[in-house]
């Protein structure tokens, strides 16, 4: 009978004691986690989103990495390796895969610099091979169509703020090829009508001047005009009845409050737009549709007209050429006419007529046959 209890309270004792080095390793994972969620938002400089993106990543490798007995600061080849192997097994697509692959090489190189480990454990580690995805956009008619009836419901006589707010907000999504957290991060301080343009915040507070078309500007304008003063009222109305309830607020907040009240796009309850509104106002929109969406349309309309890579690039705020060329591929109707136009062996305008020195040479005129688009005959059969 007591060897029975001392064997009962061995196990709890073990137990226990696992319990306890588990915790003190969570609680060191997480302490690492909170320090580098600090250096991506401080010194990065990175978008809150883009930081929860990397928390959720890393969070996902430390409970692997706990799972294995460990910690990450003493994680090997070994454990990124099984971490990538597991994630496989669980059907994660190789993009999933190979963006927390890349998520952890930033993550050691911080410790690295840092001076916090001495080897890094992603080195040799080859990234999951993925296909790259082409992005998809609308067809010029169907974005003119869209566009053409958000301007008719904003020109109805009893329009309301909304209606001209989404019209506006259509329009700017298109014209400037912005991402949906640069639209609703805008105040009305960005905008500068008169000469054309919208100053953007984008990824990483990098500022970028994007000029805007007569549509947009004019939308844009209407908007501040006649629908914001109604719902920043509302904004002022509702705010107001808020500090009388409650006096006592800190700093942060109240400068918080002074922000929130240029931004340029409104809810109906005069609070600033967010993300997933913009997405349900372009999905109204046109059921195809979505604020990325249009994006890319814009990126694609700008090449099949003929913009260079570069202009394209700078526009959307792009900080790699490579990322602004999958839009190259997408531009198949440009590079079938410019192929029509150039090459030697293409079908080319019957007008185009390319002549030589005609002293007994050879002169080249349309043909009258389907077969082929010129002739040749001598000076003698001319004259």
């Amino acid at each position: 009978m007591m060897n029975q209890v001392r064997q009962h309270t061995r196990r709890r004792r073990s137990h226990l004691k696992t319990r306890i080095i588990k915790s003190v390793e969570t609680a060191r994972n997480l302490s690492l986690l909170e320090d580098y969620q600090a250096y991506l938002c401080v010194e990065k400089g990175l978008r809150p989103l883009t930081c929860e993106a990397y928390d959720s990543d890393l969070k996902t490798f430390a409970e692997f990495i706990e799972r294995r007995q460990g910690v990450l600061l003493t994680a090997t080849q070994e454990d990124v390796a099984a971490f990538l192997e597991d994630l496989r097994v669980h059907d994660i697509v190789q993009r999933s895969a190979a963006r927390k692959l890349s998520c952890l090489r930033g993550f050691y190189k911080w410790l690295l610099l840092d001076r916090r480990i001495h080897h890094d454990p992603t080195v040799n580690i080859e990234s999951p091979k993925a296909w790259k995805v082409l992005p998809k956009s609308l067809a010029e008619p169907e974005v003119a169509e869209m566009l053409e009836r958000a301007a008719l419901k904003a020109e109805h006589p009893q329009a309301r703020a909304a209606v001209l707010r989404d019209r506006a907000i259509l329009e700017l999504l298109y014209a400037g090829g912005l991402r949906v957290s640069e639209v609703t991060a805008l105040s009305t301080g960005d905008l500068a009508l008169d000469l054309g343009r919208v100053q953007v915040r984008g990824k990483g507070d990098k500022e970028r001047i994007v000029p805007l078309g007569r549509a947009a500007l004019e939308a844009l304008e209407i908007y501040l005009q006649q629908g914001r003063p109604h719902l920043a009222r509302i904004s002022s109305t509702h705010k107001g009845h808020v500090v009388k309830l409650d006096r006592t607020r800190p700093e942060a907040m109240r400068q918080k409050s002074g922000r929130d009240a240029t931004r340029l796009f409104l809810s109906l309850r005069g609070m600033p737009l967010t993300r997933q509104w913009v997405w349900h106002v372009v999905k109204m929109a046109g059921s195809t549709a979505s604020p990325h969406r249009l994006r890319h349309s814009c990126a694609t309309h700008m090449v099949e007209h003929g913009a260079d890579l570069r202009s394209v690039q700078l526009l959307l705020g792009h900080a790699d050429i490579s990322t602004t060329q999958v839009y190259t591929h997408l531009a198949l109707n440009r590079l079938k006419e410019v192929h029509r136009q150039h090459h030697p062996r293409a079908t080319r305008r019957r007008a185009e007529i390319v002549e030589l020195p005609a002293h007994g040479g050879l002169h080249l005129v349309p043909s009258a046959g389907p077969s082929s688009g010129l002739a040749v005959e001598t000076s003698e059969e001319r004259s």
